[in-house]
C-alpha cells in the first residue's frame, strides 16, 4: 500500500489557463446509459479517475464491450436495455458512492442477482436512502444491519412497481437511482425533490432519446422507451474547477482562465456563493455541448467578505463546501452555513474534519449540526492536518496554502486519485508550491 502526503509551501498565486478533467457525474452516467443503449456510443472528455473507472469495470463485468479509455476517449458497444449479463463476481466500486447508489436502482430490475461492494470508506456510507424507496418498488436488497454495503441484490425482472416518491432530503444520487429503477418498473415512476439537485441523469437520458418528463420539481419515467446510442463530449468538472476558482480568488495577484467548464444550473452554486462574497468570476464563451451548458471562467483575485450562505444554494454546491470553507477563512467577517447536514455523511464528516483542520491552522471555525460558522480575515497558520482519506478535504487544505504564513502538511491524500489525479500537476503548473510524497507501507 502507498500513502501519499501533500506538502504545501505558503504563498503564491494562480496564473495562466487550464482545462480541468471531465465531469465525474457525467462520466459515470455516460458509461451506464451507453451500456444500456442500442448501438455504439462514443465519449470524449471522460474522467480517467478511479471512481469513473470503477463504473466502467462494473459494466465490463456485466458483459459490455468497452474500448478505452485512451486520452479521455471511450467507445461503448451498447447491449440494449435488457442485455446485461450476470457478473461472475461481486462488483467492486472502490470509493464511488455515485456508482453504488445508481447501480442499486439499475440492478434491482435485472433478471440476475448481484452484489455491490466498496472500499472501507464506501462501506461506511449510508445506503438506506436508496434501499428503502427501492424496497417500496418491490426491490430485494440486503444490507448490513447499519444499512451499509455490501448490497446483495436479488433481481426482480418484471416485478418492480412504480412509485411516486417525495425525497426527504435533496439528493441527485437518490433521484437518479429511482429513475434508473423506473426504467424497469410497471407504470410511471415519479421523484419529487424538496430542492433542485443535479439533473445530469435526466439530461443524459434525453440525449439518449429516452423519454423523461420534467415538471417543476418532479421527474417522471416509465419502462416505455429505449436508449439510442449517441456522442457525448464531457465538459470539465466544475467541482474540480472549484479549487482553482477559490485559489485564484484568495491569492493576491492571481489571474486565471478555466476552459470548457460545465455550468449546468444545478451545479453553479460555487460561482453564485463566491460572487456573493465579492469574487470576480466572468463567464465567457457560453455554449451548449451534448445538452449541457459549457463556458470558460475567468477569475482574478479580489478581497472576499463573509456572508450568510443562502440555503437554496446549498444543494447546488454540496461537494464544493470544503474549499468554500477555505474561502470563508480568508474572507473579512463572518460566514455562516446552515442546511448542509448532508456534508456529515460524505466520504468523511466534512463539517467536523474541515473544522478540525481549520482550527489547527489558527482559523476561528465553529462546527454546527448542519453547517459551520467561520470568522474570517485572520491569519492562516501552518501545521499538519488530517484529510481522513477524503479527496476534497486534501485538495481544499492544499489551496489554503496560498494564504498561509507557514507550510501545511496534509496526510492521507491517496484518494485524490479517485476524482482528480491531475490535481497536483495542474496546481503546480498554475503556481501552487505543492510537493507530493509517496511512501510504501507494509
Amino acid at each position: 500500500m502507498t500513502t501519499i502526503t501533500f506538502k504545501v509551501q505558503p504563498g503564491g498565486q494562480l496564473k495562466g489557463e487550464t482545462r480541468v478533467p471531465g465531469d465525474k457525474s457525467m462520466s459515470h452516467r455516460s458509461i451506464m446509459l451507453g451500456s444500456l443503449a442500442e448501438g455504439v456510443t462514443h465519449v470524449t472528455g471522460f474522467l480517467e479517475a478511479e471512481d469513473a473507472l470503477a463504473t466502467l469495470q462494473a459494466f465490463r463485468d456485466m458483459g459490455v464491450n468497452i474500448e478505452g479509455p485512451l486520452n479521455g476517449c471511450v467507445t461503448i458497444h451498447g447491449v440494449g436495455k435488457h442485455g446485461l449479463k450476470a457478473p461472475n463476481r461481486p462488483l467492486y466500486l472502490g470509493n464511488s458512492g455515485t456508482s453504488m447508489r445508481l447501480l442499486s436502482g439499475l440492478l434491482a430490475g435485472q433478471p440476475f442477482n448481484s452484489v455491490l461492494t466498496g472500499d472501507k470508506s464506501l462501506s461506511g456510507r449510508p445506503m438506506k436512502r436508496v434501499t428503502e424507496p427501492l424496497a417500496a418498488m418491490g426491490a430485494q436488497i440486503k444490507t448490513t444491519e447499519k444499512g451499509t454495503a455490501p448490497l446483495e441484490i436479488t433481481g426482480q425482472a418484471g416485478q418492480l412497481k412504480s412509485i411516486a416518491y417525495t425525497m426527504p432530503m435533496a439528493s441527485a444520487q437518490v433521484k437518479s437511482c429511482l429513475l434508473l429503477a423506473g426504467m424497469y418498473a410497471q407504470g410511471e415512476t415519479s421523484v419529487i425533490e424538496p430542492a433542485p439537485t443535479r439533473d445530469h441523469t435526466e439530461r443524459m437520458l434525453s440525449g439518449f432519446k429516452y423519454p423523461v418528463k420534467r415538471n417543476g420539481n418532479k421527474a417522471t419515467i416509465s419502462a416505455e422507451g429505449k436508449l439510442t446510442a449517441t456522442e457525448i463530449d464531457v465538459p470539465s468538472d466544475i467541482s474540480s474547477a472549484a479549487f482553482f476558482l477559490v485559489g485564484a480568488s484568495i491569492a493576491e495577484g492571481s489571474d486565471l482562465m478555466l476552459k470548457h467548464v460545465g455550468i449546468n444550473p444545478t451545479r453553479t452554486g460555487i460561482i453564485s456563493i463566491l460572487r456573493l462574497m465579492g469574487a470576480s468570476i466572468e463567464i465567457l464563451n457560453e455554449r451548449e455541448v451534448g445538452g449541457e451548458p459549457v463556458a470558460d471562467l475567468h477569475v482574478v483575485s479580489k478581497p472576499l467578505k463573509g456572508i450568510d450562505i443562502p440555503e437554496e444554494l446549498v444543494p447546488l454546491a454540496i461537494d464544493e463546501f470544503p474549499v468554500l470553507f477555505v474561502a470563508a477563512a480568508c474572507a473579512e467577517g463572518k460566514t455562516r452555513l446552515t442546511g448542509a447536514e448532508e456534508l456529515r455523511v460524505k466520504e468523511s464528516d466534512r463539517i467536523q474534519v474541515m473544522a478540525d483542520g481549520l482550527i489547527l491552522l489558527g482559523v476561528d471555525a465553529t462546527p454546527t449540526p448542519d453547517g459551520m460558522i467561520i470568522n474570517g480575515g485572520g491569519v492562516i497558520g501552518g501545521g499538519t492536518v488530517e484529510s481522513h482519506g477524503d479527496h476534497r478535504i486534501a485538495m481544499a487544505f492544499s489551496i489554503a496554502g496560498l494564504r498561509a504564513n507557514a507550510p501545511i502538511t496534509i496526510l492521507d491524500c491517496a484518494n485524490v486519485n479517485t476524482s482528480f489525479p491531475e490535481f497536483k500537476d495542474i496546481a503546480k503548473h498554475l503556481g501552487l508550491a505543492l510537493v507530493c510524497e509517496e511512501n510504501k507501507v507494509q
